[in-house]
């Protein structure tokens, strides 16, 4: 997938950049974040058998999606469902761990996080997520790349047809009413947390 995002961040570049300028989020700190926890999920995936995260994966995804739906319904000061600078940095070295791991659902995992912290534009939570993915995958394809573990042909099929998904996605995530890209986030929750309940062990 990581060609697919390279392709969205650059065809989203505007909003990456009002993204790093936005006062309420340091881009900087959870790209490093990113970067560190990427790298040490793929560790984790060369020596942990992947049976462990296949249990708790879905009870991640449906708790994310829960929380991203219930976002418009949460003041964004509410105190009992908030993060603060420390608790966003946190949330996401866990994302990036696992999205170095794994991966599955880790976009509607950071929009949650995000929605938690308090960020409700879907433009903005959409560009650093965007972000945030590439350069987690970025360190785990570094980690990656040079074992024995990757199916190149099957690799290149899905590598092309990232970058074609990823360039038309964001162009109609930007063209959409900010209520339809949501209940597309929603809708993608609802079915990758019934696959991989179904498919949990």
């Amino acid at each position: 997938m990581f060609p697919g995002q390279v392709t969205t961040a650059f065809a989203a570049r505007d909003g990456l950049k009002a993204a790093a300028l936005d006062p309420r989020v340091d881009a900087r700190v959870l790209g490093a974040i990113s970067l560190v926890g990427g790298f040490i999920g793929a560790l984790l995936l060369l020596v942990t058998p992947p049976a462990v995260f296949a249990r708790i994966i879905p009870w991640l995804i449906l708790f994310a999606t829960t929380v991203f739906a219930a976002g418009s319904a949460l003041k964004p000061d509410n105190r009992f469902m908030r993060l603060n600078a420390k608790g966003i940095y946190v949330a996401q070295a866990i994302v990036a761990i696992y999205g170095g791991y794994f991966g599955g659902g880790i976009g509607i995992l950071m929009l949650a996080a995000l929605t938690l912290y308090g960020l409700r534009d879907i433009w903005l939570m959409n560009s650093l997520k965007i972000f945030l993915a590439t350069l987690m995958n970025a360190a785990a394809v570094l980690a990656l790349v040079f074992t024995d573990l990757i199916f190149w042909r099957l690799t290149l099929i899905a590598a092309v047809s990232a970058i074609a998904g990823g360039y038309v996605g964001v162009h109609a995530a930007r063209r959409l009413p900010p209520k339809i890209v949501r209940g597309f986030v929603i809708a993608m929750g609802v079915v990758l947390t019934v696959y991989f309940f179904v498919r949990a062990p």
